[in-house]
């Protein structure tokens, strides 16, 4: 069973801090949204400044006590709960008249709906008896979005105990999170990114609320973040094998997204989703028939049928006519916009500073950086405060941050517990060891930057992604750090200058009004092609000085995947039946431009093959 919903779109999560309140802002109007829960510090601070907005009672959670990243993950996701189901009962109390929060739930909604259509019947009716039935009708339709959470697989440091004993492995950052959302009262979604955590998934297992109760109903359901068809068919048998459904498979643009870029092996987002479409029913089969042999295994109640299996996409959406095309010719139950709700204060949690600077921003302040400790692209803002701050320590000769919170260590080349490749202690320490081999050697000076630059360009994620939130609300941080932002939004927020309402920004979604800022803006598909054009030259150029057999036979694939993307574009345009004339040749020509560079590029070990002379 899937939780209803009456918008098309959500908000999917954004940094650690962006959107940890953004269901307290927006799930009263139906509207989805998704928490991150990696920073319990963070989520233990929001607790507290929540339950004295609402008059609610506080006890801290204190580090020292046992198990307390869960205890405070739990505490916060059933506060949020306690905090929705109040505003909920509220609005639906309230009188249907102008301004009201009441009125604006109904307004927001899409035009198609039948209960958009009930709400604007009632409106137009003059009989007060009839009215009021519609009225009481209405009410009784209104129901909240879900108070979702996201959960970085990977994110998942083991830890120790206060005389340095390394806990148990349920203990770890992400086996606590998971707990702490299991041990909730929300009966909603677990996204989980990232990639795959064998011990993670296994966990899973060990909690009821994930397994459907004698009604085949499951409290509480995995969302898997993927980049490609084969990774969630092999993510969705391995935890259906143990009994636990996917209800949604939320498909992400591997470049043309927020934060960490996952780039495929050239798959682009199109061909991807044409792949989900064409064997949805053949992989929900699959599945359900998997997920009930191990229910009946362990002697669990089983679904009496299929569950619902939802496939949603986002990742660089950017006007109503390509949302309504994912939805209808993809067949896709939801949309995520994401970074576009950046410039929404009454949905994201954007310092006042962060959010005048991305109003203001030109396309070349977003860009794919090397800034993560994690090793994958991260796409950054260049005016972020964090950027600055980074720069400034480097010029100071103090390059690195204070590693407080230490949930991205992971490298042990100079000590023997893991730190994080963005702290000071180790960029201090690399950089003495490049210094020391450059003068054994005779190294040339610019061997010697390019070295120091890449170690340097890290910055500290676990800070600077939560910042802005503590900021929003002048939330005192629990220890002297720095209030540098970093802030991750996609490339696609170039097209969206100023700062706008909740109606605004879902208005424009369904196609009600334009709020984009004038500047040219290519379709989707062709704005991530070209970012996956981009990624493959320096690809190219990465792997000119040490090319192997296996990366020029990787770089073969991309390429290949890529010109078939192209391809499978070019006889998608025929499908376009909202857009112009111009618009479909446009995207035509870009697409035989992104393709003339492709077979331009010289791979790295490539063989080429003389082409054959005609003899006469």
């Amino acid at each position: 069973m899937i939780s209803p919903t009456l918008h098309t779109f959500h908000i999917p999560v954004m940094g650690l801090g962006f959107t940890i309140d953004t269901p307290i802002k927006v799930a009263r109007f139906g509207i989805s949204s998704v928490m991150s829960i990696v920073e319990d510090e963070l989520a233990e601070q929001m607790r507290a400044f929540y339950s004295k907005q609402y008059r609610l009672p506080y006890t801290p959670i204190s580090a020292i006590e046992d198990d307390y990243r869960a205890k405070r993950v739990t505490a916060y996701l059933n506060m949020v709960k306690q905090i929705v189901d109040a505003q909920v009962a509220t609005l639906k109390a309230l009188p249907f008249e102008s301004g009201t929060e009441i009125t604006k739930y109904f307004e927001l909604l899409p035009n198609h709906l039948p209960i958009k259509q009930s709400y604007l019947q009632m409106l137009s009716t003059n009989n007060s008896i009839d009215k009021q039935t519609l009225q009481e009708q209405l009410r009784a339709a209104i129901i909240p979005g879900a108070l979702d959470v996201n959960l970085m697989s990977k994110v998942d440091k083991n830890n120790y105990d206060s005389k340095g004993e390394l806990l148990p492995a349920e203990y770890s950052d992400a086996l606590a999170g998971l707990r702490g959302f299991a041990n909730s009262n929300l009966e909603s979604s677990i996204v989980f990114s990232a990639g795959y955590n064998p011990r993670l998934y296994a966990y899973v297992e060990k909690f009821n609320d994930f397994f459907p109760d004698e009604n085949g109903v499951a409290k509480k359901k995995v969302i898997l973040k993927v980049s490609d068809y084969r990774s969630a068919l092999t993510q969705g048998k391995i935890l259906a094998k143990k009994g636990i459904w996917v209800s949604e498979f939320r498909i992400e643009s591997g470049l043309n997204c927020g934060g960490h870029a996952f780039a495929t092996d050239g798959l682009l987002l199109g061909p991807i989703l044409e792949e989900f479409k064409q064997n949805k029913a053949a992989l929900e089969a699959e599945l359900f028939g998997m997920c009930n042999q191990a229910l009946a295994a362990k002697a669990q109640p089983l679904f009496t049928t299929a569950p619902a299996l939802r496939i949603t996409v986002q990742g660089g959406i950017g006007t109503t006519n390509e949302d309504q095309f994912l939805l209808e010719h993809y067949q896709a139950n939801s949309t995520g916009w994401g970074s576009p709700f950046l410039l929404v204060p009454e949905a994201t949690s954007v310092d006042s500073e962060t959010l005048q600077n991305l109003a203001t921003a030109q396309p070349e302040d977003y860009y794919l950086s090397n800034i993560s400790p994690l090793g994958v692209p991260f796409n950054s803002f260049k005016k972020a405060s964090s950027e600055i701050q980074r720069v400034q320590r480097i010029a100071e000769g103090r390059p690195g941050s204070p590693c407080t919170k230490k949930y991205l260590i992971a490298n042990t080349e100079f000590s023997e517990q893991p730190i994080c490749t963005a702290s000071r202690k180790y960029q201090n320490t690399k950089i003495n060891q490049i210094l020391s081999t450059a003068s054994i050697c005779n190294v040339i000076d610019e061997t010697i930057a390019k070295e120091v630059g890449q170690v340097v360009e890290k910055d500290c994620l676990c800070e600077g992604l939560g910042t802005s939130a503590l900021l929003c609300h002048d939330i005192a941080p629990l220890r002297k750090v720095s209030k540098a932002v970093l802030i991750c939004p996609g490339p696609n927020l170039a097209y969206f200058s100023g700062i706008f309402s909740l109606k605004q920004m879902v208005d424009f979604i369904y196609g009600r009004i334009d709020i984009l800022n004038g500047v040219y803006r290519p379709n989707m598909f062709v704005n991530e092609l070209n970012l996956y054009v981009s990624y493959f030259k320096k690809e190219i150029e990465k792997s000119c000085a040490n090319i192997t057999t296996a990366k020029t036979r990787q770089l073969r694939t991309f390429r290949e995947n890529l010109l078939k993307g192209i391809g499978y574009y070019q006889d998608l345009t025929q499908y376009f039946k909202k857009e112009s004339a111009k618009y479909i040749l446009d995207m035509r020509e870009q697409l035989l431009e992104a393709e003339a560079i492709l077979k331009t590029l010289s791979i790295p070990g490539e063989i080429v093959q003389p082409a054959l002379v005609a003899m006469g």
